[in-house]
């Protein structure tokens, strides 16, 4: 559930803090779901409680963990950096991407139920209220658009506004 995008001078960024110019956020599953994910230690203590109940609350435990480790690392990450958009395994540069629509509450419900679009790349965790649909302009691309959750859609929009920015300028 790590969030970092935030204005950084060099200083900064020579000190490994994040620069100006990239945007970080783990779609890590929320606090109700770990709370969920944990009752499985429980469960599996209760299978070896009849062999040992020392055994059985060690072994609940090490489940616990090991689910909870699991999830979190295993959450996708959104990461706008070096002119190219990264949510998960899939990765996009930003000169082909149009502007960036932030979308909350019911609009971003609709977003990611009815308005939809089966043609484009989807990166949607439940938990996440925040949805950010970025339209695809290459005209080569049968992608329409990329919609993302994320917790902070404002901050990922503007960082992908700033990207573009920069990669425009550099082609110049």
């Amino acid at each position: 559930m790590q969030n970092t995008a935030r204005n950084a001078g060099p200083e900064e960024a020579a000190a490994g803090r994040a620069p100006a110019d990239r945007y970080r956020e783990r779609l890590g599953p929320s606090l109700w779901i770990l709370v969920a994910a944990a009752l499985a230690g429980p469960m599996a203590a209760l299978v070896f409680t009849p062999i040992d109940t020392t055994v059985a609350l060690v072994i609940g435990a090490a489940v616990s963990v090991l689910v909870i480790a699991l999830m979190v690392f295993a959450a996708p990450t959104v990461r706008v950096e070096d002119g190219e958009l990264r949510a998960g395994r899939a990765h996009i540069g930003v000169e082909f991407l149009g502007e960036p629509a932030v979308h909350t509450g019911d609009d971003a419900r609709h977003q990611r139920g009815a308005g939809l679009d089966p043609r484009a790349w989807h990166l949607i965790r439940g938990g996440i209220d925040g949805v950010v649909v970025i339209p695809v302009v290459d005209a080569d691309d049968p992608t329409t658009a990329w919609v993302i959750s994320s917790r902070t859609p404002d901050r990922l929009a503007a960082a992908v506004r700033r990207a573009q920015v920069k990669r425009s300028t550099l082609r110049r």
